[in-house]
C-alpha cells in the first residue's frame, strides 16, 4: 500500500503519530534537543490534551537561526524553513479537523526535507511520485524516510495506542540520522 493510502486510512491518532513522527525527525534543523517533543506523544498516548505541550515546543524552537543553514539560500536553509512550517502548522490538538491536511503536508515536507539534504541525487520529479510508490532511483536518505513513514502508519493502523512506543522509536532513530546528516554538512561547508 502506498503512503498516499495509508495516510487516507488512517484514523486521527495515526495521523497526528505521523505528522509527529515527521516533525520529530526534523527537530535537528530547527535546534531542538531530543526530548522537545515528548509531551506531544505523551498526550497522543494518554489523550490528554496536547496544546500545552505544542505551546512550549513553538516556545523552544521558535524564531533563533539554528545555523542549520550554513549560509545564505543553501539547501540546508529551505529544509530549516520547511521544517518550520510543521511546526507552526500544527494543529492545537490532534483530533482538530485539519490533522489530516496537517500530517500529509508533514509527510511531502520531510521527504522533501531529505531530498534536499541527501548528497545523492533522487531521480523522481518530485516527491509525490515517491509517496504514491514509485521507487526506482530513490535516493537513500528519501528512502529511509519513506520507509519510516509508512512503518509509523502501519504501526499505528495495526496496534492502534500500543503501537506509539514503536513509533517514537522509529521517529527517534530517523533523528538521529537526520542530526548525523545535518551535523556533516556543517561541518563540510564550514
Amino acid at each position: 500500500m502506498s503512503l498516499v493510502e495509508l495516510i487516507a486510512q488512517a484514523d486521527e491518532r495515526g495521523l497526528a503519530a505521523s505528522g509527529l513522527a515527521c516533525l520529530d525527525r526534523c527537530v535537528p534543523l530547527l535546534g531542538g534537543d531530543d526530548l522537545v517533543l515528548r509531551p506531544l506523544w505523551a498526550s497522543l498516548a494518554d489523550g490528554s490534551d496536547w496544546s500545552a505541550g505544542l505551546e512550549k515546543a513553538r516556545g523552544s524552537l521558535g524564531g533563533e537561526e539554528t545555523g542549520a543553514g550554513a549560509g545564505p539560500g543553501g539547501r540546508a536553509d529551505e529544509a530549516e524553513v520547511l521544517a518550520r512550517r510543521m511546526l507552526d502548522a500544527a494543529p492545537g490538538s490532534p483530533e482538530a479537523a485539519g490533522v489530516r491536511l496537517w500530517a500529509d503536508a508533514c509527510s511531502v515536507a520531510s521527504l522533501q526535507i531529505h531530498r534536499l539534504l541527501d548528497p545523492a541525487e533522487d531521480g523522481a520529479p518530485s516527491v509525490d511520485s515517491r509517496r504514491e510508490g514509485g521507487t526506482e532511483g530513490m535516493s537513500p536518505l528519501v528512502a529511509a524516510e519513506l520507509r519510516r513513514q509508512v512503518t509509523v502508519l502501519e504501526l499505528l493502523a495495526g496496534h492502534g495506542a500500543a503501537g506509539l512506543r514503536r513509533a517514537l522509536d522509529v521517529s527517534t532513530e530517523g533523528r538521529r540520522v537526520l542530526r548525523a546528516v545535518v551535523s556533516r554538512r556543517a561541518r563540510g561547508l564550514g
